[in-house]
């Protein structure tokens, strides 16, 4: 049986492995985290294609357990004026769904290790290469080490594996924006049933949407300079404070949601990630956020890599032959990925009122 070391614990890596495993491989992964990468704070949604993936590979009942429907966006200015509402799937099971990144996250690591899948934490990879004989070894900060046929460097948008593969990789560009994520209390503005109510705002771009938990779950995208490490030290009543500064002025409801809130607040800059040149060399192969990732403004990068976990296993399947197995895989998910990608950074742009006419 092949074996696969996955590298990342997260949607990425867990997706390939249970895929992998579905198709006949061995796969073990290896996450950097003690208790996985849960991103705790930030909540994301499956599109309709992600959740195409996850029932591919007959994951999707864990998802749909712990998330709830998003089937339309109501756009509004900065003034509170509805502009246009938008069907973006269907309410049911098969349409989109929104959930913590973190529920997700176990989910799909709870899935994997039910199908046999191993997972070592607090392996942080260093350093990996070729097999005279053929397969790879990898190499952790911990001193240990791990041999397989193939690699997969599923270890997100910082990834470690794609600077292994090719050295002169590009390194993630800042979108020049924050974002911040937050909770409130009860519901503080009007909501739609299973939608999003996006605002553009006089100076930020907001979301919001009623959970079924009884809270207001919401974003917002902050357009300034890049704070960089020092974004780690930002309590939650900064994030709040900052928030609510960017939608003061505004007659939206932004201000009264941000308001209600508590300390259930997280932020930090965002990245993206428009191309990377080499996707594969020798038994390493790239997948999610490590190959391509989006900021979040389209709410594809769950969902792209759901679908590059069941290409790369298909593909692997269906050749014999690595090489031309990581060459079918890459020639199926570059051109459309990348366009997935460049159309979220043009998104994520718009985050003024003179921007609501151009947001078809």
């Amino acid at each position: 049986m092949t074996k696969a070391l996955v590298i990342g614990g997260g949607i990425a890596g867990c997706a390939t492995a249970i895929a992998l495993r579905a198709a006949g491989f061995e796969p073990v992964v290896y996450e950097a985290y003690p208790a996985g990468g849960d991103d705790a704070g930030a909540f994301l949604t499956v599109m309709g294609n992600g959740m195409a993936a996850l029932r591919s590979l007959d994951a999707h009942r864990p998802v749909i357990a712990g998330s709830y429907p998003a089937a339309s966006v109501q756009i509004y200015d900065a003034g509170g004026r509805l502009l246009e509402t938008r069907g973006i799937g269907d309410a049911g099971d098969t349409g989109p769904r929104t959930l913590l990144r973190s529920t997700l996250y176990r989910a799909l690591q709870d899935e994997a290790v039910s199908r046999g899948v191993r997972i070592e934490h607090g392996r942080r990879l260093v350093q990996a290469g070729m097999l005279a004989g053929g397969g790879v070894r990898a190499t952790f900060a911990d001193g240990g080490s791990a041999t397989g046929d193939i690699l997969v460097g599923a270890d997100g948008i910082h990834s470690a594996t794609r600077t292994l593969i090719d050295p002169d990789a590009p390194r993630p560009r800042y979108t020049g924006q924050a974002v911040v994520y937050g909770y409130a209390s009860g519901a503080p503005a009007p909501t739609a049933p299973d939608a999003y109510h996006m605002i553009f705002g006089s100076r930020a771009f907001f979301g919001y949407t009623a959970a079924p938990d009884g809270r207001t779950w919401w974003f917002a995208r902050i357009p300034g300079p890049q704070a960089g490490p020092e974004q780690a030290t930002s309590t939650a009543a900064q994030w709040r404070e900052r928030a609510l500064r960017a939608f003061a002025d505004d007659a939206s409801p932004a201000a009264a949601v941000i308001r209600a809130t508590g300390d259930e607040v997280t932020g930090g800059d965002s990245y993206d990630v428009p191309t990377t040149p080499i996707w594969h060399r020798g038994s390493m192969v790239l997948a999610g956020d490590a190959a391509h990732a989006a900021s979040p403004a389209a709410a594809q990068g769950a969902s792209m890599a759901l679908e590059d976990a069941v290409t790369l296993a298909r593909c692997l399947r269906e050749q014999a032959d690595t090489a031309r197995a990581f060459a079918a895989y890459e020639a199926i998910r570059r051109e459309p990925t990348e366009q997935t990608v460049a159309a979220s950074a043009q998104m994520s742009r718009r985050t003024r009122p003179e921007d609501a006419a151009a947001a078809g």
